[in-house]
This record gives C-alpha cells, structure tokens and sequence, in this order.
C-alpha cells in the first residue's frame, strides 16, 4: 500500500497515480475546471487572469489545463502559451506543429524508419558448369 499526504489539504491517502492530492481534492479540482470551462464559454475575449480572479484558479493550474490539452480556446481569443520547443504562442498543448513534426521526423530517423526502401538484390548469375567445384 502507497500512503501518502495530499499536497493541498495535508489529508493521508492511498495513492494509486497521477498527482499526490487526495480524491476529495481531486472533486474540487474537477469542480473549477468545469467553472473554468464555463467561465471561457461565455466571456470569449477573457485572458488567464481575469479567468483566474473570477473563477478563484491559479494561473499555473490554467496553464497546466492548457497544457494537457483539457483547456482549448477560440482562434480569436487572446489566452496563448508559448510552445516549449520554439517558444511560439500556441493555445493548447505543449509543443505548436511544426515542433511536434520535428520530433516525428526525429523519432522516425532514431527508429530508422526514415530510411528509402532498397531495392530487392539481384540474383547472382548462375554459374556454368565449368565454375562448379568438384570432388574427387
């Protein structure tokens, strides 16, 4: 059994995965992400801060949302992060596309699954029988 303390409220519990907070934690937590979402919803042109004072979030938890992909906003709206590989403003995840295809093509190059397929070998040429080997 894996007994740990929360990180928010201190409570003991048995951790099972993810982050070390207790599951009465994890309700409030889910609790704001759903204001969260509604706030976004209806106040299209609000940036991390004004969501973060109205629905009492902290900014990072807002980024962590955004970052897992959980938190995804309009075209228009004004809430970007940066993309970790090129620091390009980007508004959902970790990383914009064009870094998510380098690592593709990185990873396929690692695998060695980028390489062009060879052409099948030739067949040697049959020998005559003068070529062949004999046995006494």
């Amino acid at each position: 059994m894996n007994v740990r303390n929360c990180k928010k409220c201190g409570r003991v519990f048995n951790y099972v995965m993810g982050p070390v907070i207790c599951p009465r934690c994890k309700e409030n937590q889910e609790a704001k992400f759903n204001e969260v979402k509604e706030y976004v919803r209806e106040h299209r042109g609000a940036d991390i801060s004004e969501v973060s004072e109205a629905c009492d979030v902290e900014h990072n938890q807002i980024r962590q949302w955004i970052r897992e992909e959980r938190l995804e906003f309009a075209d228009d709206s004004p809430i970007r992060i940066a993309c970790e590989g090129c620091g390009a403003m980007i508004r959902s995840g970790r990383f914009c596309e064009k870094c998510k295809a380098d690592m593709a093509s990185g990873f396929k190059h690692a695998a060695g699954l980028d390489k062009p397929k060879q052409p099948a070998p030739q067949p040697a040429p049959r020998k005559s029988e003068r070529d062949k080997m004999r046995f006494l």
